[in-house]
C-alpha cells in the first residue's frame, strides 16, 4: 500500500514538474511571435521610407528643373535690361544732342529775335514819319521839290531805292517770323519724340526688371523647397539608418530571448531531474523505513543521508548605482523635470527634459540592445536602446550627451543601470539636460510610438 502511494505521488511531482517546465515556454513562445512581428514591422518601415526617398529623390529633380527654367528665364530677362538699358543710354544721348541743338537754335533764335525787333524799330520809325507828314508820304511832292534835272532824277533814284527796301524789310521780317516759328516748332517735336521713346523704354526696364524680381523671388522659394527636400532627405535617410539598426537589435533581443528561453528550459529541466532524484532518495528512504519496522530484531536503523541543494535560478547581478527595482531604472543620476511629454513651442515633445549641472553620468534604463549610438544634428550625441519586457518592445532614447561622453556602441548589449554617457548640450539645446524618450516598440520619426514615461520609469 505504501509502495503504490510512494508511486503515486512520485508521478504526481513528475507531472507538476512537466507542466512547469510547459507553460514558461509557451509563454515565451508568445513573446518571441511579438518580436517577430514587430521585427516584420520595421521592415515594412524601411520599405516605406525606401518609397519616401525616391519620392523625395523625383521631388528634388522637379525643383531642380524648374530652378533651371528659372535661371534661363531670368538670364533672358537680364539681356532684355541689358538691351532696354542701352537703348535708355543712346536716347539720352540723343535728348542730351537735341537739347545741345536746342541751346544752339537759342542762340539763333535770340539773333532773330533782334533782327525783328530792330526792323519793329525801323518800321515804327517810318510809322512816326508818316503821322507826322499828315499820315501820307507823298513821293510826288519829293520828286516836285527838285532844284533841277539832275536833282530830280536823284530824287526818283532815291524814292526807288526807299520803296524797294521797305518790301525787303517787310519781306525779310516774315521769313524771320516764320523760320522762327518753324524752328521752335521742329524743336520741340523732335523733343516730345524722344522723351517720349526714352519715358517708354524707362517703362519697358521697369517692367522688365519687375519681372525680373518676380523670377528671383521664384527661384529663392524653389531654392527653399530643394532645401526643404534634401533635410527631409537626410531626415528619412537618418529613420532608415535607425529603423535598420532597431532591426538588428530586435534580431539580437529575439536571440537574447531565445536564450534567455533555453536557460529557463534547461533549469526547469534541472529542476524536474532534481525532484525525480529527490522522490527516488525519499522512496529509498520509505522502504529504508519500511523494512526497519518489519525487522522487529534489529536495533540499529538504516538512515541515509539526503542532499537537498538550492538552485538560485538567477542571472548575473548588475551593480551599476543607482539601479531601482523592478524592470525600469532612473537614466540619470541627478535632475528635476524640466519639461514634460507633450505639445511645446508650436510642436509635438515627444520626451521629458531632465536638468542638472556638473558631470551627470546617464545610465541604461533597463535591459537592453543598443540600437544606434551617433551623433544626429537634431538630438547631438545620442543613444537609441531597444528592450524587450514581458513579450513588449520597448524604445528609449538619450539625447544630447557631452561630446565624447558615449560609451556603448551600435548592437552592444546593455544592462539596466550600465553607465552610457554623461548629461550634455549637443543638437538642438540650449542648455545642459537629457532628453529621454519612451517609446511601445520601435521609434520613428513621426514618434507616433512616444509615451509617456512619468510612471513607467523612474525619474
Amino acid at each position: 500500500m505504501k509502495k503504490k502511494i510512494a508511486s503515486m505521488s512520485l508521478a504526481a511531482m513528475m507531472g507538476v514538474g512537466a507542466i512547469a517546465a510547459t507553460f514558461p515556454t509557451n509563454v515565451m513562445a508568445d513573446k518571441l511571435d511579438d518580436l517577430n512581428n514587430q521585427s516584420e514591422n520595421l521592415k515594412k518601415e524601411q520599405s516605406g521610407i525606401d518609397s519616401k526617398l525616391n519620392k523625395a529623390d523625383s521631388e528634388i529633380e522637379r525643383l531642380q528643373d524648374e530652378q533651371k527654367t528659372v535661371e534661363s528665364e531670368i538670364k533672358r530677362l537680364d539681356t532684355e535690361i541689358k538691351d532696354a538699358e542701352t537703348k535708355i543710354t543712346e536716347k539720352n544721348n540723343e535728348i542730351k544732342a537735341k537739347n545741345e541743338e536746342i541751346e544752339r537754335l537759342k542762340k539763333e533764335i535770340e539773333i532773330l529775335i533782334d533782327r525783328i525787333e530792330k526792323r519793329n524799330e525801323l518800321l515804327k520809325d517810318r510809322a512816326r514819319s508818316m503821322q507826322e507828314s499828315g499820315g501820307v508820304v507823298s513821293y510826288m511832292d519829293v520828286l516836285l521839290g527838285a532844284q533841277s534835272f539832275s536833282d530830280f532824277i536823284g530824287r526818283v533814284g532815291a524814292v526807288a531805292t526807299i520803296v524797294e527796301a521797305d518790301q525787303v524789310i517787310l519781306k525779310e521780317h516774315q521769313a524771320d517770323k516764320d523760320k522762327l516759328e518753324e524752328t521752335q516748332a521742329k524743336v520741340k517735336e523732335e523733343l516730345a519724340s524722344l522723351e517720349k521713346m526714352r519715358n517708354e523704354l524707362e517703362q519697358m526696364k521697369s517692367k522688365l526688371s519687375d519681372q525680373k524680381k518676380q523670377q528671383d523671388n521664384l527661384k529663392s522659394i524653389l531654392k527653399k523647397e530643394e532645401d526643404h527636400k534634401h533635410a527631409e532627405k537626410v531626415s528619412m535617410e537618418e529613420e532608415k539608418e535607425i529603423l535598420a539598426a532597431q532591426d538588428k537589435a530586435i534580431q539580437q533581443a529575439i536571440k537574447n530571448e531565445k536564450d534567455r528561453q533555453a536557460e529557463i528550459a534547461r533549469k526547469a529541466e534541472e529542476a524536474r531531474q532534481a525532484e525525480i532524484a529527490r522522490q527516488e532518495e525519499a522512496k529509498k528512504q520509505e522502504a529504508a523505513k519500511a523494512a526497519t519496522n518489519n525487522n522487529s530484531n534489529s536495533g540499529s536503523s538504516n538512515s541515509g543521508g539526503s542532499s537537498n541543494k538550492g538552485n538560485s535560478g538567477g542571472g548575473q547581478q548588475v551593480s551599476a548605482p543607482p539601479v531601482s527595482s523592478g524592470h525600469w531604472t532612473k537614466p540619470a543620476a541627478a535632475g528635476i523635470l524640466t519639461s514634460g511629454l507633450g505639445q511645446r513651442w508650436g510642436s509635438f515633445h515627444a520626451g521629458v527634459d531632465i536638468a542638472a549641472g556638473g558631470t551627470v553620468p546617464i545610465f541604461a534604463a533597463a535591459d537592453g540592445v543598443v540600437i544606434n549610438s551617433y551623433y544626429s544634428s537634431s538630438y547631438g550625441e545620442v543613444v537609441f536602446i531597444a528592450h524587450s519586457i514581458d513579450g513588449q518592445t520597448y524604445t528609449t532614447v538619450y539625447a544630447h550627451m557631452r561630446n565624447g561622453s558615449r560609451q556603448v556602441s551600435n548592437g552592444q548589449t546593455v544592462s539596466k543601470g550600465q553607465q552610457i554617457g554623461l548629461m550634455g548640450n549637443t543638437g538642438d539645446s540650449k542648455g545642459q539636460h537629457l532628453h529621454f524618450e519612451l517609446h511601445r516598440g520601435g521609434w520613428n520619426n513621426a514618434k507616433s510610438n512616444a509615451i509617456n514615461p512619468v510612471g513607467i520609469v523612474p525619474l
